[in-house]
Parts: structure tokens; C-alpha cells; sequence
């Protein structure tokens, strides 16, 4: 599956992907049905999904919409940032709106800057009072809805499962 040949993906139907992919154990698709089911809704530019190193206080990227520009395998030291604090540690959505936010917020402003994206809602992922990831929504307009921030937290709910197994994984 491919964001091309799916991002017209009714919902039920990227509904049906994600357990398809939970059934077969790919996180990585996993990951990309959550990305595309929720772009029906958020119509977002990029979706990245981060996994949680709390002994570093660093997110590694698991996915992204876009490869080119977010490989898959790169990581952001959080450390002492206000973004890890809020949303790693205190474990809160994160909604950056406008390109200030963005600016404030993110070491890499100019390269989300230079994409067109102008807002963004941060997930973070917990179970069990610990934040294990982020899945993370970039969209080209400046402001968020509340519509928007519910959707974002329902595809962190659905992409729990994957990082529960993640962890599991890493544990053997």
C-alpha cells in the first residue's frame, strides 16, 4: 500500500487497513493506514510518526508521509525543550497554529517553513501513564479546529497498538 494509491481511502475502508495490518503484525503499515485514514479528515501535508526513548529524552521517526524530507530513522533530541516537556513528559496534545508557533517551537522551522506548513497538532502516545511515541499531523493552513484535534487524537489512539508491540519487541 502506498500513500498514492490510497489517499482516497474511504474511512471504513482505512479502517479495515489498519486491522489488516495489526492482523499481519506490519507496524509499518500500520502506520501508513493510520496516516491516510486520518487525512480524510485532517486533509494534512505530512504525518510523522516518533518513537519515545525517555533514558535519552529523544523521538526516532517511524514513519513519514513524506521520506524525502523526514527520513524514517531520524530523531530529534528533546531535551529541556518546552515541546518535550508538554507533550513527552506532561504527555499533552501540542497544537502549533501560524508560522510564529512553528518558529518557536520546532529546531527545524525552515524546513517545515520551506513545505508550506503552517500548523500542526502533536499526539502523544500513552499507556499506562507512559508516552511511548507521537504521531504528529503538518497541514498548510494556519489554524486547527477542534474537529481537527479530536481527529488527530483518534489516530493516536489507533496507532497504540503498534507501539505497544514495538515495545514488546524491544523487550526480547
Amino acid at each position: 500500500m502506498t500513500a498514492a494509491t490510497t489517499s482516497a481511502m474511504p474511512a471504513d475502508a482505512g479502517v479495515q487497513t489498519v486491522a489488516q495490518a495489526y492482523a499481519t503484525a506490519d507496524m509499518a503499515a500500520a502506520f501508513l493506514a493510520i496516516d491516510i485514514y486520518a487525512r480524510a479528515s485532517l486533509e494534512h501535508s505530512l504525518c510523522t510518526v516518533n518513537r519515545y526513548d525517555a533514558d535519552a529524552m529523544r523521538v526516532v521517526r517511524l514513519h513519514s508521509s513524506n521520506p524525502q524530507a523526514y527520513p524514517p530513522g531520524g530523531s530529534k533530541d528533546k531535551r529541556g525543550t518546552p515541546w518535550g516537556r508538554h507533550v513527552l513528559l506532561e504527555q499533552r496534545i501540542f497544537v502549533g497554529e501560524g508560522v510564529e508557533a512553528i518558529r518557536e517551537f520546532f529546531d527545524d522551522h525552515d524546513a517545515i517553513r520551506d513545505l508550506g506548513l503552517q500548523s500542526v497538532i502533536n499526539i502523544p502516545v500513552v499507556y499506562n501513564r507512559e508516552c511511548l511515541g507521537t504521531v504528529n499531523f503538518l497541514m498548510t493552513r494556519p489554524k486547527i479546529s477542534e474537529a481537527d484535534i479530536d481527529s488527530a487524537r483518534l489516530a493516536g489512539v489507533l496507532a497504540l497498538p503498534a507501539f505497544l508491540a514495538l515495545r514488546q519487541a524491544a523487550k526480547k
